[in-house]
């Protein structure tokens, strides 16, 4: 149709130019609306090549057949065909069953024999950071999902104070000038001064058109990452230089048969306000330095960082089912199926990014930010500890796992943790608060490793389930996941945990362990100088009482002598009698 067309006249032809190069300017500009639609083809291409190809010589076979019996058994076996993919497929989750087994097969699998410790332990979870951010800023302002990341050697929450998206004129023509950083290891997380820090990001998440994220980093992508790459996350750090960057974290769809995501590098977005050729930049090839995987190496500021999507993860640490083999999960067998608990809605669900310590672990890993699972049996009734998967959070090519079911350890799980907390204090009310985010704690108490969760207590409102309380001094319990004993800490004083939890449980743990070690906590130097003291004291003392001794010893000898020379007295006044 187009060819006759063409073939009228002058005019005609002006036209199709015309529409055509209309057309490859609405397709080059507009990438990032359609993109996901790419995206959807890319996850999908064996399967959409598949149907095609069936219903292409499926429909040629019945246009050819001459019988109506012919055309009536093709019909019914495309019927039966489609009818038989789509239950099998989506309803028996066939096709994200293939998925995870080729996550399982490209990883790089490293499993650990003793665990890591845990160090620089958060105290608010992820809610409660949340609900606090929402509660320092205005109106027209919204508080990004906050994110665990290294900043100046520290864990830092961070999150962006942008536009609300309530509002639409805000995301027009506000910038995003200020950036929360909270100290993830204190009770006491403040949202001002020096932790509201001014830095101006005129590309932000909640920004409208080619001024939101995630349409300046499609638009920044080449023609074949188009079809491949995705944006996900995205975080706030510090670069190498010391400044305040916006990091996007990508998700890179491999293979032909069940395509599978994998992480997939980062684009970074420098702050800053821009200007005519910054926003002709943007709408034409997008904002953005893409660096992958293998050159974030090169970059210290993204090295043992908190950069890999929980998109990408969790169906990492979900295919540690297939450890058994291929058709270990499917229901006759299950002899190491596990999986990723579920948590109540509205709550921080796994993985929990926690700082893991592997100096003494014997493996190369390194010590740093790390998403961690704890992986359980598949049936809702079984809360058992299968599994602790350590992924780095920085995307390096590594899976570490501990296998708890294995050894035989008997460690509850994380779906355990809550009913404890719960039976523990009874006097509370549970009906408005509840224990969240049971992250680990492990740590060398009484002469062995111990794993814990650390939960805490978190107030749910009534009437809108997403805002927690955000309490700077929440309550927290430590569960041992062998003893299922709770113990109630001071989130003030972290220094004193250990022996808290030394307290309570060191008669059980001689009971069941037959051990003798004792919890020794370290001595101020005035402490150590007291206890001089008493031991100058003490031996005064012992030196004064051995002289007492000694004078009693030697009136005693005396005395001795004395009744030996009256004995020799009598005896000499007696012969003189008899004489």
């Amino acid at each position: 149709m187009l060819k006759n067309y063409w073939s009228k006249g002058a005019k005609q032809k002006k036209r199709v130019i015309l529409f055509l190069i209309i057309l490859l300017a609405l397709l080059f500009f507009f990438r990032d609306d359609y993109q996901p639609v790419l995206i959807f083809f890319r996850k999908f291409i064996f399967i959409i090549l598949l149907c095609f190809s069936l219903l292409f010589l499926g429909l040629r076979g019945f246009r050819k057949a001459v019988g109506v019996g012919k055309r009536i058994g093709i019909l019914f076996f495309l019927s039966a065909f489609f009818g038989i993919l789509y239950y099998v497929g989506w309803n028996l989750q066939f096709y994200d069953y293939m998925k995870t087994y080729n996550v399982f097969n490209d990883l790089n699998k490293i499993e650990i024999h003793e665990l890591p410790l845990t160090q620089n332990e958060r105290i608010q979870p992820l809610r409660n950071i949340f609900s606090m951010a929402n509660e320092s800023v205005g109106e027209t302002k919204d508080v990004s999902l906050p994110h665990l990341v290294r900043v100046d050697g520290n864990n830092q929450w961070t999150m962006a104070i942008q536009p609300t998206e309530k509002y639409y004129w805000q995301g027009l023509k506000d910038n995003t000038e200020e950036v929360f950083s909270v100290s993830s290891t204190t009770p006491f997380p403040r949202f001002s001064s020096e932790n509201r820090i001014s830095v101006t990001f005129s590309i932000g998440e909640s920004l409208k058109f080619s001024r939101n994220t995630y349409n300046a980093v499609v638009q920044r992508l080449n023609p074949w990452m188009l079809f491949n790459y995705e944006p996900s996350d995205t975080y706030y750090m510090k670069n190498d230089k010391g400044a305040w960057v916006e990091v996007v974290s990508l998700i890179k769809w491999k293979g032909f048969f069940f395509p599978y995501p994998s992480f997939g590098g980062v684009m970074v977005i420098e702050n800053g306000e821009h200007d005519i050729t910054d926003y002709l930049e943007r709408i034409t090839i997008g904002k953005g330095t893409y660096i992958s995987p293998d050159e974030m190496k090169n970059h210290a500021y993204l090295t043992k960082q908190n950069t890999l999507s929980e998109r990408v993860s969790r169906l990492q640490a979900e295919s540690l089912k297939f450890l058994a083999g291929f058709s270990d999960p499917l229901p006759w067998n299950m002899e190491s199926a596990v999986k990723i608990p579920t948590v109540p809605k509205d709550q921080n669900a796994q993985p929990y990014v926690t700082d893991f310590d592997f100096s003494d672990s014997k493996t190369d890993a390194f010590s740093g930010l790390y998403h961690w699972f704890g992986l359980e049996p598949v049936g809702n009734e079984r809360t058992s500890l299968s599994y602790s998967v350590f992924i780095p959070a920085d995307g390096t090519d590594k899976f570490y796992f501990y296998d708890h079911a294995s050894k035989k350890q008997g460690y509850a799980g994380v779906s355990a943790m809550p009913l404890k907390v719960k039976e523990s204090k009874k006097e509370y009310d549970w009906n408005s608060n509840t224990p969240v985010e049971f992250r680990p704690y492990i740590k060398n108490i009484a002469g062995r490793k111990r794993m814990f969760f650390l939960g805490t207590v978190s107030t749910i409102s009534s009437d809108n389930p997403e805002q927690f309380d955000g309490s700077a001094t929440p309550d927290l319990a430590l569960i041992d996941s062998e003893y299922r004993d709770v113990v109630w800490i001071n989130a003030k004083k972290p220094s004193t945990w250990n022996e808290e939890v030394y307290n309570q449980l060191n008669e059980a743990w001689k009971t069941s362990e037959g051990s003798n070690l004792y919890f020794e906590k370290q001595k101020t130097i005035l402490e150590q100088n007291k206890q001089v003291l008493d031991s100058i004291k003490l031996i005064s003392n012992l030196d004064k009482n051995q002289q007492i001794l000694d004078s009693i010893k030697l009136l005693s000898a005396q005395d001795k002598k004395l009744t030996e020379i009256e004995k020799l007295q009598r005896k000499i006044d007696s012969i003189k009698e008899n004489q």
